[in-house]
């Protein structure tokens, strides 16, 4: 047996590397996947290779993560339980679909990944190795072996030489990418409790954020942003310059109690700047360019979408189903939105389209000649027909 393990070089990671290895004495491949962590991934592959993996693969993958992946959530607007914009969701698809790729061109049978039993990562990643390659065995270490929590997993890469981390020990476990960075566990756990501010890594606390406004102009083509401040600009690198703009200026914390698929209800603190500022401007284009009734049968279909996308589902036929309808109503989701960011606020300041379904003389307030506002009194008058209806019925009945 050969098994592709997808290998972060943390603690967990580092020791199923071993624990593979000696419980099934076979080749382990370590697969790493640069999504704009901020990790150095070739002290990450050193570590790989010095716990005994056979051959270590490591992708930069912030491009295809950012135009394949977060696009396509933008596009929808997609976000779960009214705050979390998905991150740590939309990163496992890709990492698991590459893993796979791996397998396959390795002549691999088997795929591991260190994801928990309680949380989601684990149905996230099993459900894309199953959509796959299904013929893949799945090996999930925390499911099976008999180490309790961090405490027998340092004993154990004591005991290995397996290398442990030397940074500071977090009372919280947190996760990354060029999307957001995720917080939860620890300290967390206790929900009165506020987020201690040392916490955060990608933005400064809105009392901290600078006294002055700052605007910037994003511009979009079918739904996709495509520059900034009239500057093109590839995915990831437009992502990370409105994290650094949006981390100034205190844009992007969520805190939240989310329903995980697994059943239980967990803490999660987000940051999220980017793809906050994103969010907003990409409503506010399609304020302007897209129709009444598209727009409302589709956000009436994004809870579902971002359920999707959180509970595993990405490689399903019912997302691609919505998918296809989601980008079909982008089409003319094209201009330019100016945005306001103040102290952890960020709200539209101007928009044009070419596309633009707004058109002043229909709604202006002044004298035009396009409207008759006679014409309301039928309208009116129509749509109220059941309500009166209804109510000749009650005044019958209580006779």
């Amino acid at each position: 047996m050969k098994i592709v393990l997808a290998y972060s070089g943390g603690l967990d990671t580092s020791v199923i590397l071993s624990w593979l290895m000696e419980t099934y004495q076979c080749p382990v491949i370590a697969y790493s996947a640069d999504l704009g962590q901020g990790d150095d991934m070739d002290e990450v592959k050193k570590k790989a290779i010095k716990t005994g993996a056979e051959e270590v693969i490591v992708e930069d993958l912030k491009e295809p993560f950012v135009q394949d992946f977060v696009w396509p959530a933008l596009r929808a607007n997609a976000v779960y339980e009214s705050g979390y914009l998905l991150g740590t969701s939309l990163a496992r698809p890709l990492i698991a679909m590459r893993q796979v790729d791996a397998a396959r061109r390795l002549g691999a049978d088997a795929v591991s990944h260190g994801a928990t039993g309680k949380g989601n990562d684990q149905v996230r990643f099993e459900m894309a190795y199953l959509a796959l390659e299904p013929g893949l065995k799945i090996i999930a270490p925390w499911r099976i072996w008999d180490f309790k929590g961090r405490e027998d997993l340092v004993k154990y890469a004591r005991l290995k030489g397996v290398p442990v981390p030397v940074t500071r020990e977090k009372p919280y476990s947190s996760d990354g990418n060029l999307l957001h960075v995720s917080f939860e566990g620890g300290i967390l756990e206790d929900t009165w409790k506020e987020p201690p501010e040392d916490m955060f890594v990608m933005s400064v606390s809105p009392e901290e954020a600078p006294d002055k406004s700052t605007y910037v102009e994003i511009e979009f083509k079918q739904g996709n942003p495509v520059a900034v401040d009239g500057k093109s600009m590839s995915p990831a690198s437009l992502l990370a310059h409105l994290n650094r703009l949006g981390g100034q200026n205190g844009i992007g914390r969520v805190n939240l109690v989310e329903n995980r698929y697994v059943g239980m209800k967990s803490r999660g603190v987000y940051e999220t700047p980017g793809g906050t500022i994103l969010r907003v401007a990409h409503q506010g284009m399609e304020s302007i360019t897209m129709d009444r009734e598209v727009m409302h049968i589709r956000d009436g279909l994004v809870p579902r979408f971002a359920e999707m996308i959180y509970n595993g589902y990405w490689f399903s036929p019912e997302k691609e189903m919505l998918q296809a309808l989601v980008d079909e109503t982008q089409k003319n989701v094209t201009g330019l939105v100016r945005l306001k960011l103040y102290k952890g606020n960020c709200t539209t300041a101007g928009i044009k389209s070419e596309y633009s379904l707004y058109h002043s003389d229909f709604a202006t307030f002044e004298k035009d000649d396009v409207y008759d506002q006679k014409d309301a009194e039928g309208f009116i008058r129509l749509n109220a027909l059941r309500l009166k209806i209804a109510h000749l019925l009650k005044k019958k009945q209580a006779k």
